[in-house]
């Protein structure tokens, strides 16, 4: 303790179930001010998943419930979770039986995609399911090559390389003229 005090620094325990306790001499406000940095850089590149709703209604028609299934597996694709809904109002909220068959046909094209993680289940006057992708990572994007007006592919436009000249010999440079 009085090593500590003459440093001008703290006497921390660091194990204090051993026999004798272990402690260390060090500034503690320093120490728990790295811990703190530590953490945040670790933070900063993790990437949270993110839940995405996509809501239905019970009358929803099919050219709908298509359009929003091509939502969710391009949301699925990119690696986030994806909470599908069917959202009752009023009376519909009587014959949940409709909103169940408007999620069936949502979930079916969804089956070698996605993995349901929670069941379909009533939330106050919301069915629904949470869905999570069978594949985390989202697939690279092929490459593209570019065709002319012809119908040929097109070469790089990198400009290709030169050979370098011999040892000794004179090289050709290009003067610019002043403009004016």
């Amino acid at each position: 303790m009085g090593r500590a005090r003459e440093a001008g620094l703290d006497l921390v325990e660091v194990d204090g179930n051993s026999n004798p306790p272990v402690c260390r001499i060090l500034d503690y406000g320093k120490w728990k001010y790295e811990q703190a940095k530590k953490e945040r850089e670790g933070r900063k590149h993790q990437k949270g998943t993110m839940i995405h709703e996509v809501r239905l209604r019970p009358r929803t028609g099919q050219h709908d419930i298509d359009l929003k299934v091509r939502i969710v597996e391009r949301l699925l694709a990119e690696g986030d979770k994806v909470k599908l809904s069917v959202m009752f109002r009023g009376r519909e909220l009587s014959h949940p039986e409709v909103g169940r068959e408007v999620l069936d046909k949502a979930l079916a094209p969804l089956k070698e995609i996605a993995i349901i993680e929670k069941q379909p289940g009533m939330e106050g006057r919301f069915l629904s399911v949470i869905l999570i992708p069978t594949v985390k990572k989202p697939a690279p994007k092929p490459a593209v090559a570019k065709v002319d007006v012809n119908g040929a592919t097109a070469k790089s436009t990198a400009p290709e390389a030169q050979p370098a000249p011999a040892a000794g010999a004179p090289v050709e440079t290009k003067k610019e003229e002043p403009v004016g």
